[in-house]
């Protein structure tokens, strides 16, 4: 749409607003060989990604402005929930029939440090869910993109841990579903089981968790 409206060339371009990420950067070179030689091999060597007309690959991981300088670490957001729920995996599993919700958690934590920077501290957080399966229960989402991923935006918990980071929590609801679904969307390995990605971002952080979401038929 963006290139639409600038190939027209007639002054009704207009940039409101912008992001930038850094996807395509290894920070492994980093560690490898340091700051100094680290950073000018990763300024000269890293290619820059083609231009994505998909919004749930493009930019995974977006840039954040922070104003202390002396920020080492940044926060991560660990899973937890009820028994559908597999933060050692990263999965939840959901059925269509009598295993239909799942209460889900992520946190703010840190390594190595014993406080969260104030500015890092989520407020709210951006939940994108593949629309045609599941959604958030009692929730109404803020858009509904063209390749059918819901994303809503939804307000931390109120209470902080040790670190002082932020939690949210939500109920991911089974959609119904027909067996024809099952067909087109099921996995190779098994007709009986769709397997889909839910999406969470830190709006304040940047933090991103990518939660896988089974839904079995027979459940």
């Amino acid at each position: 749409m963006g290139r639409q409206f600038l190939s027209r060339n007639d002054g009704r371009f207009s940039i409101h607003k912008f992001a930038l990420g850094d996807d395509e950067v290894n920070y492994g070179i980093i560690t490898k060989y340091g700051r100094t030689v680290g950073k000018e091999k990763i300024e000269k060597n890293t290619p820059i990604f083609e231009a994505l007309t998909n919004q749930s690959q493009a930019q995974k991981y977006r840039l954040v402005s922070i104003s202390n300088p002396n920020i080492l670490r940044l926060p991560a957001l660990s899973l937890s929930g009820d028994s559908n729920v597999d933060s050692t995996s990263n999965t939840i599993t959901l059925g269509r029939n009598s295993q239909k919700t799942s209460t889900v958690q992520l946190e703010q934590t840190i390594q190595n440090e014993t406080s969260i920077d104030v500015e890092l501290r989520d407020q709210t957080f951006f939940i994108e869910v593949p629309n045609l399966f599941v959604q958030l229960l009692r929730q109404t989402p803020e858009n509904i993109d063209a390749q059918q991923r819901a994303t809503y935006i939804v307000t931390r918990s109120p209470t902080e841990n040790s670190f002082g980071g932020s939690s949210v929590q939500f109920t991911l609801s089974v959609k119904s579903l027909s067996d024809a679904l099952f067909t087109v969307y099921g996995t190779t390995a098994n007709k009986n089981k769709i397997k889909s990605y839910v999406k969470v971002t830190g709006v304040q952080s940047g933090a991103v968790q990518e939660i896988a979401v089974i839904v079995d038929k027979t459940l």
